[in-house]
């Protein structure tokens, strides 16, 4: 059986990390490197960065940011922010990437999974998808949670899969931030319409959130934020109350 991942998020904003809730009320979380390097020395089990404002800014991934995080940790490290070509790839990966993250780009123009897929592999592509519930369905945001869409989450996931995608970024924004705990529902339909992984991300506020989405939410691997940044919850501590619970974590 595949152990549960943890995986503490950086999102970055002029060279910065912040957090928000809802996606909105940005506040600074730190030195994207610094933060970088305790997670990774704490024993997380991957690193994911996303530029959140690259899109909507029309400006390409820090790649120097990328350079001198990845010089800091070893640990899988996944960017994502403004990528939209096979040549971004490259750069990112040159830059010491092991994965990229797709989302807008990928909504706009579907097809890129399938280039970037056959390109780099599956396993190097992860398709980030930005959720919310309008009106009783669950719609896909891009433009970082800014611009709602026409297109059904799990009909997306699953041709986001079907177009090559290696694994799924799953993130609640009616949950992002609130600390009240992921989107269990949601994440358990997400993990039943696909066949890769799914890194569950939004909400997580403790400990037994983790154990709720992993047990309940079926997910393959937890994503968090804001509980890392600010010392709430560290990751040895939580990976073995994880344990405790009987959750296969790497310890």
């Amino acid at each position: 059986m595949l152990k549960k991942r943890i995986i503490p998020c950086l999102d970055i904003k002029d060279g910065r990390t912040v957090k928000g809730i809802n996606f909105i009320n940005l506040k600074d979380a730190g030195d994207p490197v610094e933060l970088a390097q305790a997670y990774s020395d704490q024993g997380a089990d991957e690193l994911v960065f996303l530029d959140i404002t690259a899109t909507v800014e029309k400006r390409k991934t820090l790649a120097e940011l990328v350079r001198n995080i990845a010089r800091a940790i070893h640990i899988p490290f996944t960017v994502g922010g403004g990528i939209s070509s096979v040549e971004d790839v490259n750069i990112l990966l040159d830059s010491g990437a092991d994965k990229i993250s797709v989302n807008t780009s990928a909504v706009n123009n579907p097809e890129l999974i399938d280039k970037l897929a056959n390109r780099f592999g599956s396993q190097c592509v992860v398709l980030a998808v930005d959720t919310k519930r309008i009106h009783g369905t669950d719609i896909v945001f891009i433009h970082g949670g800014r611009t709602p869409t026409e297109r059904k989450t799990f009909k997306w996931l699953k041709e986001g899969v079907d177009r090559g995608a290696g694994e799924i970024l799953l993130t609640s924004m009616d949950h992002d931030g609130t600390k009240d705990g992921f989107a269990l529902e949601l994440t358990r339909k997400a993990s039943a319409t696909v066949s890769v992984p799914v890194i569950a991300s939004g909400g997580a506020g403790n400990m037994e959130h983790f154990v709720q989405v992993f047990n309940e939410g079926k997910a393959d691997a937890a994503l968090a934020a804001s509980i890392f940044h600010y010392g709430e919850i560290s990751i040895p501590e939580l990976k073995h109350y994880l344990s405790k619970q009987n959750i296969e974590v790497r310890l």
